[in-house]
């Protein structure tokens, strides 16, 4: 069984090396290959130098400097299609796995019960307060995209929505929906991608368990009213920020019925941020 490992990365050295060390250091059958495409978006701290030293069999891509995440991503995962592998995992380069992760994963598909393709989903949890980072979302309705966090220690649990940081793909799912919309710069592309294939009629499980180890350091979403009108409006637009655009495409994509609201709600942070101040600050 041969895994495609999937990653981007830009000026994070020691993370990344970590995550690669967690992913090397994993325990499963021996029949299990892993094969890692990684691509670097002009790092300048040394990235790329640091893992050919330590992981001179990885393949390793660069860059332009403008890719993100999800163009990164995308660049690693249309080079791994080439091998056609029986899974893709994408991983995001700040996540240390548990060394039985990609067992655990592979398990779900080991049980006949579980016909349908799936995608699989790891857990991250953030050390610094012991709560879930990254994983699984349930929609509270289709129509709108507020959602909670899915979580279980001991049962496979069904979502709509999942983060990338732990994530793995059949390669059947691949073949029938591609690889992540090129819709999407930076974040939002995971979540566009598991709802794409729940549409088309695959499933998307959360593994119980934690899976790993990831920081959230998405911070606040907005921008706060001591900051110049000029830069709140730079946050809006920006990939790394709110997304404007990109993110009004998802809804009108996905929540067609939410897109008025969403449209609201970013520009009312936009321009009146006073509110999320007070009682979100």
């Amino acid at each position: 069984m041969k895994i495609g490992v999937l990653l981007a990365t830009f000026n994070r050295k020691e993370k990344t090396l970590s995550c690669l060390r967690s992913l090397y250091g994993q325990k499963f059958d021996e029949d299990v290959k892993l094969e890692v495409f990684l691509t670097d978006d002009a790092s300048t701290d040394g990235t790329i130098e640091a893992l050919k030293t330590e992981f001179p069999l990885i393949n390793i891509f660069n860059g332009n400097g403008s890719l993100f995440w999800a163009g990164g991503m995308r660049n690693s995962w249309n080079e791994a299609v080439k091998i056609e592998p029986d899974y893709y995992l994408l991983l995001n380069d700040d996540t240390i796995l548990k060394d039985t992760a990609i067992t655990q994963l592979l398990s779900y598909y080991n049980n006949p019960d579980h016909a349908i393709p799936a995608i699989c989903i790891g857990s991250t949890m953030d050390n610094a307060n012991g709560k879930i980072s990254y994983g699984g979302q349930q929609l509270y309705t289709k129509s709108s995209v507020q959602s909670f966090n899915v979580y279980s220690d001991h049962e496979y649990l069904e979502c709509d929505m999942a983060n990338a940081n732990i994530m793995l793909v059949p390669h059947e799912i691949v073949k029938s929906i591609g690889i992540l919309s090129p819709g999407y710069t930076h974040s939002i592309a995971d979540f566009d991608y598991s709802l794409r294939a729940k549409k088309a009629g695959f499933k998307v499980i959360v593994v119980p368990g934690i899976l790993g180890y990831c920081t959230d350091d998405h911070g606040k979403n907005w921008k706060s009213g001591q900051v110049p009108l000029s830069e709140r409006i730079k946050y809006l637009k920006s990939p790394k920020g709110l997304a404007y655009k990109e993110y009004l495409q998802f809804i009108k994509l996905h929540f067609p019925l939410h897109l008025p609201a969403a449209f609201f709600k970013l520009w009312m942070k936009t321009l009146f941020p006073v509110m999320w101040d007070k009682f979100k600050g």
